[in-house]
Parts: structure tokens; C-alpha cells; sequence
């Protein structure tokens, strides 16, 4: 642990340095402008077209803008474009830019540079995300496009094969940000490491699994609403210790400004067992937490040939078998909600309290009972795949599904193995969660779409229901949200009346600052955005 906290200590030295250049002039007294964090799980890319995981898209939402943009309740707001209009069919999308967004400033063969973004930049970014050569991982983003194109300076048109009221939701994304065509060119596949956007912080350094160093963008276009410009920070700066319980003591001793989540190894020194700040935190730290778009979830491979994942039986058992309120006291503090409704989670249109499960004993009992009758399998036993961060989730069902009459075995996967072996069928039962992508319900339920089959897609259950893949498609030619959420509703009611998946809990963003930060905000995808912040000496 002490050379954890040398190594730290040298790396916040080495910051400094890197943003004020190690010298007494006019830049000493901003220190305190410097908002600082610990991303654990490192980042991949700065490259926005590759920003594929929470982490690489929270640092890439400092650097890039899009067309469109969420506020902090997920409502779709302008950001280049001033604004837009759609077609009376839903398949045309027009937006007028801004003519005062900038690219960062940039040493380009060994000239300072800059100039404003237009429409053809926003070409070059789409074509550079369906280019399969390239093949970044946001290029399903695309999918329902048909064609785009700049019809002059400011005016961009989007066409799409058929109508996708979710369309616009896509556009949010940090895959569609805009980058310079000749930047990108320049540097070829290291853009990933030369980022060069519009965002309110520009690239300063990065030193991969050490730190990276972000800096005030001061031709950002956005203000506040006292017509301030953005961002009030002079700099972000990031390190990488790949270790929850040594992140958590920087934070505790003040090293860095903010802690994203709960970790078992340090949820019950922060936190009571009921969800609040210990008394030794509470005057120096603030929480904040809200729902968060995060379905953690057990699933069932339908394809599988073990009698006890085919029987409707079972699975249902295991749904009524165990206390999800209880479990969440125990294992998060109470940070989370029990997920008694469907795989939809709290915060987006179409979720339902009432087609769910709730805690049943007796009927679990009944139902295993009654599996065993029928089937002449006498000691019913299934197998439950896990990464080590859930195998307490997995063990206290175990627990409780014995009592039952029903015997899981836990088995414990690396995550990537997990993944893989999921998308290959090679796991009959196990642990996995969805995080939403975009803002509409259609995200979750494209999961119980014949078509997407895995491999190919994320139908992990190989679940087939031609109500569900009708209603499915239906969707898309609906523009009202009411109607669309009845429909939702109904998708995930069938699949819960199939019982295919086992929903655990509707995670929760939860946030911890030190008390001189102020208007960090939190939202349902736990995206950081630092244009507002402020830190107080």
C-alpha cells in the first residue's frame, strides 16, 4: 500500500508539472482549477469513433460534441446544431449548425491552427464510421442510414431507409462526434492518442496506464446561463491505478475529487447498511445518486439441452425464489433498486412495477416441486457463470434456491471469457448486465428480437416469440411515445411471462466529491460532464 501512495504522490507531482510547467508565474494560483480523478479501469482510445466503454466515452465527452447532445434528464438538446427539423414520414433529418464552433487549437506542420466546423466535417466523420476497413465498433450507429450529406456550410440532411423515432437518440452518442478530416489524416490510426475536437477541454498529454493531462479549451462555444463562457476548470487530470481499494484512499485523503460507484472493499467503510455517508465522511464529502439506465440480470441460453434451463418451471423458481430488497441491503447498502418489474428499467418510458416477480418462497418451492414430478429428475441442478465483482449476487441466490430444492453451482469466468462464451452459447445460465446506449426502451428490447441471435447480435436467450419480433417491428413506424410505451410494456411482459432472464436490480448512479466541488450533476448513464464544474479553495 505504501508504494501504492509514493507512486501516486510522484504522479500528482508529475501533473502539476505537465499543467503548470513547474514555474512560479501566474499559472501557480489555478492549481486549485485542476479537477482530478482515478479511472481504474484505464481508457482504451481518445479516438471517439472507438469509444466504446463508460470510462473511454466519460473522457471523450470533454474533447468531441456531436450534432445533438442529453442534459442531465436525458431530454435531446442542440449542440453544433442550433437545431432540426424531421419529415412528415420520419425519414429525413435536417439540421442548421452553428457557425462559431472551433477546433481546438493544434500544431500542424508547425503552424498554430484552427477553424470552425462545418457540415462537410460532419460527412467525413460518418463515412469515417461505416468505413470497414477501419471498423470501428460505433458503426452499427449507422445501421438505418441511408445516405447524408452537407448541402452547404451549415446545413447537414440525413435520410433514413425507413422511419426510427429513437434515430435522433443515436446522434447523442460520442461515436457521431465530429473530427477534423485533416487531422485525422494526418495522424492516421494514432488520432487515437492526437485527439483534436471541439469539446470545452483539449489534449495535453497522456501517458497510457500513468495519467492523462486535459486543458481548458478557450474557444468553446457554449455558455451558461449567465452568458459565462465555458468550462470554469483550467484542467482535468486523470490517473490509472488499476486498484478500487487504493482509489478509494486518494480519495479519502483528498488526492483526487471524485469517486464514481461502490466497491466492495470500501462500500461499508463509506457507507451505513442503510444507503448514508458514514459520520467520519459526512463533512468532508457530498453523495449524490439517481436512477441509472443499468438492468443487471441473470440469463437463460434457450438453446441449451439441460431439461432444467428448458423448463419454464425452473426458471420461473428461481425468479420467485429469492429477496431482491434484502439482497440489495446486504450487497450495495441499498444503493439500487430491487427490479420486481421487467428487464426495462426505472427512468425510461415502458417500465412496469407489475409484470414482474416478487418473493415467493412457497411458489418456488411448488414450482421445483412440481418440475420434478414431471420430469422424473429427482435432484434438479443448474450451473451459474459469473465474473468475481457479482459472485456474492450468485452465492446468496445459491443460498436461497437450495432452501427451495433446487441445487446452483457457481462458477466463476474472467468478464471477457464471460462475454464470449455468452455470444457462443457456450454457458447455460449466467450473470450480465445492459446499459443503455441510447435514450429509448427499443435499446432493451432489441435484446428479445429473433434476428439478433448471437453471435450476430445480442439475443443471448435465443429467444424466438413472433408476437414480440411483430410488436417489435411495429415500433418503428410509431412516433408517439405514449403509444410506443404500451407496446414496450407488452414486449417485456411477454418476455417475463417466458421467464427467460432472472432481473436483479435497476443499478444507481452514486457520486462522491469533496466538498469543494460543486454542479457536478449526475445522470441515468453516469456520463461525466465537466463544462459546469466548479472547485472552490
Amino acid at each position: 500500500m505504501i508504494k501504492h501512495i509514493w507512486r501516486q504522490t510522484i504522479i500528482y507531482l508529475s501533473i502539476s508539472c505537465t499543467l503548470f510547467s513547474c514555474k512560479e508565474d501566474t499559472n501557480a494560483n489555478k492549481d486549485h482549477l485542476v479537477f482530478r480523478y482515478n479511472e481504474f479501469a484505464n481508457i482504451n482510445t481518445l479516438d471517439p469513433a472507438f469509444s466504446r466503454t463508460l470510462q473511454d466515452n466519460s473522457v471523450c465527452n470533454q474533447l468531441f460534441n456531436g450534432l445533438v447532445q442529453l442534459d442531465d434528464k436525458l431530454n435531446i438538446l442542440p449542440c453544433i446544431a442550433k437545431n432540426w427539423s424531421i419529415s412528415e414520414d420520419g425519414t429525413i433529418y435536417t439540421f442548421n449548425l452553428r457557425n462559431d464552433v472551433y477546433f481546438h487549437k493544434h500544431v500542424l506542420f508547425g503552424k498554430d491552427s484552427t477553424r470552425t466546423v462545418t457540415a462537410d466535417d460532419f460527412t467525413f466523420s460518418l463515412n469515417r464510421l461505416r468505413d470497414e476497413k477501419l471498423a470501428p465498433p460505433g458503426s452499427w450507429v449507422l445501421n438505418k442510414v441511408d445516405d447524408f450529406r452537407a448541402i452547404n456550410d451549415t446545413i447537414f440532411e440525413i435520410t433514413l431507409k425507413q422511419p426510427f423515432p429513437a434515430f435522433i437518440g443515436l446522434l447523442t452518442m460520442k461515436y457521431t462526434s465530429v473530427v477534423p478530416k485533416e487531422i485525422v489524416e494526418h495522424y492516421g490510426n494514432e488520432f487515437r492518442s492526437h485527439p483534436i475536437g471541439t469539446g470545452p477541454f483539449k489534449f495535453k498529454r497522456w501517458e497510457e496506464n500513468i495519467k492523462l493531462v486535459l486543458r481548458k479549451n478557450e474557444l468553446y462555444f457554449e455558455k451558461d446561463k449567465n452568458d459565462n463562457q465555458l468550462p470554469y476548470l483550467e484542467a482535468v487530470a486523470l490517473t490509472f491505478l488499476p486498484d478500487k481499494q487504493s482509489e478509494f484512499l486518494q480519495f479519502a485523503q483528498g488526492n483526487i475529487d471524485y469517486l464514481s460507484g461502490l466497491d466492495a472493499s470500501y462500500k461499508d467503510e463509506l457507507l451505513t447498511a442503510d444507503g448514508k455517508l458514514r459520520d467520519r465522511y459526512s463533512n468532508a464529502v457530498n453523495m449524490v445518486k439517481g436512477p441509472y439506465l443499468n438492468s443487471e440480470y441473470l440469463g437463460f441460453y434457450l438453446d441449451s439441452e439441460t431439461p432444467e434451463i428448458q423448463s419454464k418451471l425452473i426458471r420461473k423458481a428461481i425468479n420467485y425464489g429469492f429477496d431482491r430488497k434484502k439482497m440489495m441491503i446486504y450487497l450495495r447498502n441499498g444503493i439500487g433498486n430491487p427490479a420486481n418489474g421487467g428487464f426495462i428499467p426505472i427512468g425510461l418510458p415502458g417500465y412496469s412495477k407489475s409484470i414482474g416477480f416478487t418473493y415467493q418462497p412457497k411458489k418456488a418451492k411448488q414450482l421445483i416441486q412440481q418440475f420434478k414430478e414431471t420430469s422424473g429428475i429427482t435432484n434438479p441442478e443448474i450451473t451459474l457463470v459469473t465474473s468475481s465483482n457479482y459472485l456474492s449476487f450468485c452465492e446468496f441466490i445459491q443460498r436461497e434456491l437450495e432452501k427451495a430444492g433446487l441445487k446452483i453451482n457457481v462458477d466463476v469466468m474472467p468478464e471477457a471469457t464471460l462475454r464470449s462464451s455468452r455470444s457462443e452459447g457456450k454457458v447455460d445460465m449466467f450473470r450480465s448486465s445492459w446499459v443503455a446506449d441510447y435514450m429509448d426502451a427499443e435499446n432493451y428490447l432489441s435484446i428479445f428480437y429473433s434476428k439478433n441471435f448471437t453471435p450476430k447480435g445480442s439475443n443471448y436467450f435465443h429467444f424466438k416469440n413472433k408476437t414480440v419480433d411483430s410488436l417489435y417491428n411495429a415500433a418503428f413506424s410509431i412516433s408517439n411515445i405514449e403509444k410506443r410505451k404500451k407496446l414496450y410494456t407488452t414486449i417485456d411482459s411477454i418476455a417475463m411471462d417466458n421467464a427467460i432472464m432472472v432481473p436483479l436490480f435497476y443499478d444507481e448512479v452514486v457520486r462522491f466529491t469533496r466538498k469543494n466541488v460543486k454542479d457536478l450533476g449526475i445522470n441515468p448513464i453516469n456520463l461525466l460532464d465537466l463544462r459546469q464544474v466548479k472547485k472552490i479553495k
